[in-house]
C-alpha cells in the first residue's frame, strides 16, 4: 500500500492519476466488506477487476465479477461492489466527467453509518 492511500471502513483507496479530464483510483476492499450504495450526478466511472470476486450492483442488477472483467456507470446509476470472496478485491477506477470530488457521493445505503 502507498504512503497517500486513504483508509475507509471497507478497505482504503490509492489515486493514480487526477487530471481535469479523469480521475484514476486502485481501489482495495477487505473480504466481506462493501462501498455504499451510491450515485454519483457529475460523474460516470468505469470498474477493471484486478483480483478476487465480487458482487456489482448496476442500478436493478446484480453482477458476478471476477479478476479481468470490467463494469461501466454512467452518471447518475445507482451502484456498489461487495467482496464476497476470502481474498482482498482489488480494482481500478477511471472517472471521466466534470468533477471528481468526494462531495459528489450520494449514498442511498450504507453498512457504516455515512449518510
Amino acid at each position: 500500500m502507498c504512503k497517500e492511500a486513504d483508509r475507509r471502513p471497507w478497505g482504503y483507496y490509492e489515486v493514480l492519476s487526477d487530471e481535469p479530464d479523469h480521475k484514476i483510483k486502485r481501489i482495495t476492499v477487505h473480504p466481506g466488506e462493501r462501498l455504499s450504495l451510491q450515485r454519483h450526478r457529475r460523474r460516470a466511472e468505469h470498474w477493471f477487476v484486478l483480483r478476487g470476486e465480487a458482487v456489482a450492483t448496476l442500478g436493478e442488477k446484480e453482477l458476478f465479477v471476477k479478476s479481468g472483467d470490467s463494469v461501466n456507470i454512467p452518471k447518475g446509476e445507482i451502484h456498489r461492489i461487495a467482496n464476497g470472496g476470502p481474498v482482498p478485491l482489488i480494482f481500478i477506477e477511471v472517472q471521466t466527467g466534470e468533477y471528481f470530488g468526494e462531495d459528489d457521493i450520494e449514498r442511498t445505503e450504507d453498512d457504516y453509518g455515512r449518510i
